[in-house]
């Protein structure tokens, strides 16, 4: 109970932030629908419908950082605004598009407007958390996303046997409403003289060495992460024999382990130090993805998804809020747009990667080279430079 009660010491703003991420997620619907949108109501083959899932991701890749430098330049709250209602008005845009090259100039447009809200919104939390209570914010905010996670798959899994272009109207309207929330409660948070002068004689991005270490120990554990929807479900349903409904089942433990726990337990660990929670996670996560390959009843691959869930709750915020820490006052924007696109780096390659390995060595290798990966991380983390509180 202390651990809940202690979000009632976040500034307003958090809130705020958290309930715009809620209903933006809570209408995340198009992006998981995507490449049966295409196959089905475009026509588009399966090949060209994951070229154009590709150029999503690889659009993202570079979205990140630009969206980072704009946040420094401009503040996170009209970066916040701006990629909401541009988005939400892309995807309203998106169904009028009908041959191969327009669908392709919208995904570009969508993208770029999509993608530039994440580092924004965690630039904006960490410019609003009391450092102590970094993680505790960010928690929230992932509390939030998974909420709503848990609502826009399924709602958008209705919508696309009654009418694909709804999955872009409703998706649209929530970032719209989403835009709207911040605007009419958020106020604005502008950059004081001493972040600028903070930004003006900081050392820059990739040239910080607690950065380059940070995201080097971050992409083998991503890759890791990125299996469950790469070679996880294909595991599961082709090699095991195993129901697409189990597959699904497996996100709404996931989910409901995040939702009830997540909270409690980044606030046991508040006192624990960068390099031993990061190092514990990425541990958790080889730990659980490893396990996969001595999996072979139902209850254990539910063991080893509960297992993985915990180094989620516990790497995740973590990693962002070492990130807030390492970074000067007045280029959060860009520190975290290179956290997101390492992000997008291990997206691009995870699934691909895991997918691979898995036609090519087999399961039994596939889930052994995760766990060694993921260890790798672990390792890397337990050597990490100190932030500023270590």
């Amino acid at each position: 109970m202390n651990s809940w009660r202690e979000l009632a010491r976040l500034p307003r703003r958090i809130w705020i932030l958290s309930a715009a991420a809620l209903i933006n997620r809570a209408g995340t619907m198009a992006l998981p629908f995507l490449t049966l949108y295409l196959i089905k109501a475009i026509g588009m083959t399966p090949a060209r419908a994951g070229a154009t899932l590709g150029l999503y991701g690889a659009v993202a890749f570079f979205a990140g950082p630009a969206s980072g430098r704009l946040c420094d330049r401009f503040g996170a709250g009209p970066m916040m605004l701006g990629s909401l209602t541009l988005s939400g008005l892309s995807m309203l845009a998106f169904p009028f598009a009908k041959s191969e090259a327009a669908v392709a100039a919208m995904t570009v447009i969508w993208a770029l407007t999509t993608e530039g809200f994440r580092p924004a919104v965690m630039t904006a939390i960490s410019e609003s958390a009391p450092p102590e209570l970094r993680k505790q914010a960010y928690a929230l905010n992932r509390l939030a996303v998974n909420v709503g996670m848990s609502l826009g798959p399924a709602v958008g899994g209705f919508l696309a046997a009654v009418s694909f272009p709804a999955i872009w109207l409703v998706d649209g309207a929530t970032s719209l409403v989403a835009a709207a929330v911040l605007w009419r409660a958020l106020p604005p948070a502008p950059k004081t003289a001493a972040e600028a002068e903070d930004a003006a004689l900081s050392v820059q991005g990739l040239r910080d060495p607690r950065l380059r270490f940070f995201l080097l120990a971050a992409l083998p554990v991503s890759v890791v992460f990125f299996q469950h929807e790469g070679a996880l479900p294909v595991h599961l349903v082709r090699d095991l024999g195993l129901s697409p409904s189990f597959y699904g089942l497996l996100f709404t433990i996931n989910t409901a382990i995040i939702v009830a726990l997540e909270v409690p337990l980044n606030h046991a660990t508040a006192a624990w130090s960068n390099r031993r929670i990061l190092s514990l996670g990425s541990a958790l996560f080889a730990a659980g993805f490893g396990a996969y390959g001595l999996a072979s009843r139902p209850w254990h691959i539910g063991a080893a998804t509960v297992v993985w869930t915990f180094g989620e709750m516990i790497l995740m915020p973590a990693m962002t809020a070492y990130v807030s820490e390492i970074s000067p006052a007045g280029r959060r924007g860009e520190y975290m747009g290179l956290y997101m696109m390492g992000f997008s780096l291990s997206f691009m390659i995870g699934p691909w990667a895991g997918l691979y390995a898995l036609d090519r060595w087999g399961a039994g290798t596939l889930w052994g080279l995760c766990f060694g990966v993921g260890m790798v991380s672990a390792a890397l983390y337990s050597r990490m430079p100190r932030g500023r509180a270590g």
